[in-house]
């Protein structure tokens, strides 16, 4: 399954995700934002389980803003797997 999220709030503009069907993260590309970090990230969730990886970055926030890009991507991962539900 692959998800495409439009960031809000944050220096990235999108988020591409597929995951596998066991809800795995099969991989995600960052669109904008601090590149390096970014891919760091992307690689780091790589192969973990999507409920795992919304509870590790749920919340994070950057500097004074309410939101980060992995808080962003825990709202992707979130919106992807209840998408799959439907």
């Amino acid at each position: 399954m692959v998800y495409n999220y439009r960031t809000k709030g944050v220096c990235s503009k999108e988020m591409h995700i597929e995951l596998n069907d066991d809800h795995t993260i099969k991989s995600v590309e960052v669109i904008g934002g601090c590149n390096g970090n970014l891919q760091g990230i992307s690689r780091l969730v790589e192969g973990m389980k999507a409920e795992d990886a919304i509870e590790r970055m749920r919340g994070i926030r950057c500097g004074f803003k309410n939101t980060s890009c992995p808080d962003q991507l825990a709202i992707a991962l979130s919106e992807a797997l209840a998408q799959e539900k439907q």
